[in-house]
């Protein structure tokens, strides 16, 4: 069995925002050689997040609308954790949309079903952060 191992780094510009990753994890699997296997894509940061969904605005726009709702910014004071900080939403929101996806790899290609792609999800940016890319098969 083969093994292959990447790093990717975002800096989103904003406190959130998604990210379509898929070209740059296909490039990693041709990359890797690998024709049948799996490949782990997974957030290296507890505020941020990587899924599998449509690459849709309306989706995207209606995600931030719903994880605000759900995990609101402010005010700040409602959270214990940001004795300090400011981004315990960004947990939460991360906890929500997951750390990471597996997708099977067949014929050197991920084996994806209609419409889905991979994101990342960024909750707490305007840093560095980085994204694991593992892929293991023949």
């Amino acid at each position: 069995m083969k093994s292959y191992r990447k790093e990717l780094w975002f800096q989103v510009p904003a406190r959130l925002g998604f990210v379509n990753i898929t070209p740059e994890v296909e490039k990693c699997m041709k990359e890797s050689g690998i024709r049948e296997g799996l490949v782990l894509v997974n957030a290296m940061h507890i505020t941020a997040s990587v899924f599998i969904n449509d690459n849709e605005s309306g989706l995207h726009h209606d995600y931030e609308v719903w994880l605000e709702k759900l995990a609101p910014h402010e005010p700040i004071s409602q959270y214990r954790h940001n004795v300090g900080e400011e981004n315990a939403d960004a947990h939460m929101k991360r906890q929500i949309m997951g750390r990471e996806v597996v997708v099977a790899v067949t014929d050197g290609k991920l084996d994806f079903g209609p419409w889905e792609q991979i994101f990342y999800g960024e909750f707490d940016g305007r840093r560095k952060k980085r994204v694991l890319i593992k892929i293991i098969g023949e």
